[in-house]
């Protein structure tokens, strides 16, 4: 985490320095952050047990114009986001037994975008890599901790490649503030062939609904 919060940093250090430049070559620089609400989807065997799970996600863009009156461009991101999903709650003889899991990921998405007067619709190609997996699980009685627990699982048994897709739509600004909502989608499930561990994740695969606030330096 913390070799990834400075590459973030220092790219976003690299793209503040270099905002004038691109601007003059019909390139916009910026960060972007927000929510995930985020669950699993695909062939489950017991869909019951999974509920939808927030999270955050943050990081750069570029934004590459296409045409000269920018109605089509083309926008690279790097995120940090936080997928995954939160167990069904169970009670048993009073004491209440919670968990989540959050799957850690860098998300490299190239999205081709159309801009009419602030607005604008995306969608394009991304390419995800796991960094880590953190279980978290509590049990509760009448109000009170009786355990908790955080874990990180093995990756040995995950495709930590990932390829999938995004889509989206939003409004931004003339000055450069935008307002956006995405939906993330996987090709690849994430299991890898052989998995023997839990049967309900061996052929899911993660789905994301984002909303985020974001500044392309020196605006439209």
């Amino acid at each position: 985490m913390k070799k990834t919060t400075i590459l973030l940093a220092s790219l976003l250090a690299a793209a503040t320095f270099s905002s004038q430049d691109a601007k003059a070559q019909g390139v916009r620089l910026g960060i972007k952050g927000g929510v995930n609400y985020s669950n699993l989807s695909g062939d489950l065997v017991n869909e019951d047990r999974f509920e939808s799970k927030f999270g955050g996600h943050g990081g750069i863009m570029a934004n590459f114009s296409v045409t000269d009156d920018g109605f089509f461009s083309i926008q690279p991101e790097v995120l940090y986001s936080q997928k995954g999903f939160k167990n069904a709650d169970k009670e048993i003889a009073g004491t209440k037994f919670e968990g989540s899991r959050t799957y850690n990921y860098i998300d490299v998405p190239v999205l081709l975008k159309i801009n009419a007067d602030g607005f604008f619709f995306e969608a394009g190609p991304q390419y995800s890599y796991l960094l880590k997996i953190k279980d978290e699980t509590k049990s509760t009685r009448n109000g009170t901790t009786l355990y908790k627990r955080e874990d990180t699982e093995n990756l040995n048994n995950v495709n930590r490649s990932e390829i999938g897709y995004a889509a989206g739509l939003g409004y931004q600004s003339t000055a450069g503030f935008l307002v956006g909502i995405r939906y993330n989608g996987s090709f690849t499930d994430f299991a890898k062939d052989g998995y023997t561990g839990d049967d309900d994740v061996k052929n899911a695969r993660n789905q994301v609904f984002q909303a985020s606030l974001g500044y392309l330096i020196g605006g439209k």
